[in-house]
């Protein structure tokens, strides 16, 4: 374990907007990001998983193909990382590749979650053993199987006499909570980009809303606010964890039934709803002089977003994971690079405090290249 070994992480999270990978160097605890890399979703690949993600009716052969499909592009995507940073697939101990999620159904009778990208093709075009399906044997324990990332936080971001929250707004919106004297706690606060996003698109032709701005030229609607926060989830205790198998624009658009508000109101109350709902979690883990946010994810680059988060946090600090020398854009992938890690040495990935699994586990199939 102490003996650094170069490991490439791969995410592709709820906004379907593409993948990331992140080159790391891993020795014992140590992490650095040598290179990274972005590929764009295909637009109607992405429109054939929205299809699947919002519960339309769908069959095996279409699961089954967006399956290869992916499994092919995350493929590109590694390969894309290889060149561009001049590094050699014998180099890569291992691809740690979380899959796309399609349906994630933590509680009930029957528990499951699905993501797909097919690692077999992965290791075979790439030659390099994959490590893959890291939620389902926390699940099987009786866990939520998200969110994974906060023993990544653990190793990487130091705690001293204040408590450290970490934030990720993807589509969903996270938090690891590191306290000086408590166990790591974490989950899906609800929303992130998700709403706004669905919305933007539908009424500007833009996939986000950049910096908030349209957000900015509406008012929050503060009965439609009300209404929304009234979501069960948001009063559900930890652990939890959801996706847009809830939040999504039907569920909004069944919140608006009989009323038609302008849309940059909607945008503006959809961004308070996300920064309202990250803050109500969060300050209750105030301890300490001098509590830190530190937020990474598409939503770190929304400026009234953040904005929000400072105002709604009197007495935090609020910046981006950069400011600790994390990219806050890679940061996910650079956990799955990590997980793979544990894994390939058979160490304990996941945090019963987190997720509610009855025990510690390595969590990931591992799939040799030949």
């Amino acid at each position: 374990m102490d003996q650094r070994e170069l490991y490439i992480g791969i995410m592709s999270g709820t906004s379907l907007d593409g993948v990331d990978t992140a080159l790391v160097a891993l020795s014992g605890d140590h992490i650095e990001l040598m290179a990274h890399g972005f590929l764009p979703m295909p637009e109607q690949l992405k429109q054939r998983l929205l299809a699947v993600c919002l519960g339309q009716p769908t069959n095996l052969a279409e699961i089954g193909t967006l399956d290869h499909l992916l499994g092919h592009l995350y493929a590109d995507a590694v390969e894309q990382l290889l060149t561009t940073s001049g590094t050699k697939p014998e180099q890569i101990r291992a691809i740690g590749n979380h899959g796309q999620t399609v349906f994630h159904q933590p509680t009930g009778a029957t528990p499951f979650t699905i993501q797909l990208g097919d690692a077999n093709v992965i290791a075979a075009r790439t030659g390099i053993t994959t490590v893959a399906d890291f939620r389902r044997k926390d699940m099987a324990l009786g866990g939520q199987g998200a969110p994974l990332v906060p023993a990544f936080h653990r190793t990487v971001f130091a705690v001293t006499d204040s408590s450290v929250v970490v934030l990720n707004i993807g589509g969903i919106a996270n938090i690891s909570v590191l306290s000086p004297d408590a166990s790591v706690i974490g989950y899906d606060s609800g929303p992130g980009n998700v709403l706004m996003d669905g919305w933007c698109q539908r009424h500007t032709g833009q996939s986000y809303d950049m910096n908030g701005d349209w957000a900015r030229r509406g008012k929050v609607i503060t009965s439609l606010l009300l209404q929304l926060k009234q979501a069960s989830y948001f009063s559900q205790p930890a652990p939890k964890s959801t996706g847009r198998e809830l939040f999504n624009l039907d569920w909004l658009d069944q919140q608006l039934a009989g009323h038609h508000p302008a849309p940059a109101d909607v945008q503006r109350t959809l961004c308070e709803l996300s920064a309202e709902t990250i803050a109500d979690q969060v300050r209750q883990y105030a301890q300490g002089p001098a509590p830190e946010l530190l937020v990474c994810g598409g939503g770190a680059q929304n400026g009234l977003l953040m904005e929000r988060l400072q105002i709604l946090l009197p007495g935090w600090q609020v910046a981006p994971t950069t400011r600790k020398g994390v990219n806050g854009d890679y940061m996910e992938a650079m956990a799955f690079a990590w997980l793979a890690q544990r894994r390939i040495h058979g160490l304990a990935s996941n945090l019963p405090s987190v997720t509610g699994a009855r025990q510690l586990a390595s969590l990931g199939v591992i799939y040799p290249p030949n």
